[in-house]
């Protein structure tokens, strides 16, 4: 998993100072009205985040876990990421995923096998889980 977690934070290291240049007003533009603007697309990485911490530390403390999914759009909308500033947005974006590197860097191996399902969807791995958080993070970064 050290792979993995050394994956994030190549990238949050990457990407960093790509997401600091964007100017405020760029960061709040949408491509369209039901489209996610650049602050709300990182947003929904500090949502998927937060979901995530949970389910990576909770599947940790037992074999198989039953956990709820979250209405992403309302996650973002609740949040109101549109009115907060953009550095503000990177600075809890980048602590977030510094956190979740190291909770994948140092996951107990025993621990990779233990299974969640997600609003009764599943079952998934939580070395599964782990590796797909990278890849979903990437996903949006390149929308960015």
């Amino acid at each position: 998993m050290k792979q993995i977690a050394d994956n994030l934070l190549a990238t949050i290291a990457a990407l960093l100072p790509d997401l600091q240049a964007i100017s405020e007003l760029e960061s709040e533009i949408k491509p369209a009205a039901d489209k996610w603007s650049k602050k709300e697309i990182l947003g929904h990485l500090i949502d998927s985040a937060n979901n995530n911490h949970q389910k990576f530390v909770r599947m940790a403390a037992q074999k198989h876990l039953d956990f709820v999914g979250y209405a992403q759009n309302h996650w973002v909308d609740t949040a109101n990421y549109q009115l907060m500033p953009w550095q503000q947005i990177i600075a809890i974006w980048q602590t977030q995923n510094l956190m979740i590197a190291h909770l994948i860097a140092t996951v107990n191996p025993e621990n990779l096998d233990n299974t969640i399902t997600i609003d009764g969807q599943g079952s998934f791995r939580l070395g599964f889980i782990m590796t797909d958080y990278v890849e979903h993070l990437k996903h949006h970064l390149k929308q960015i």
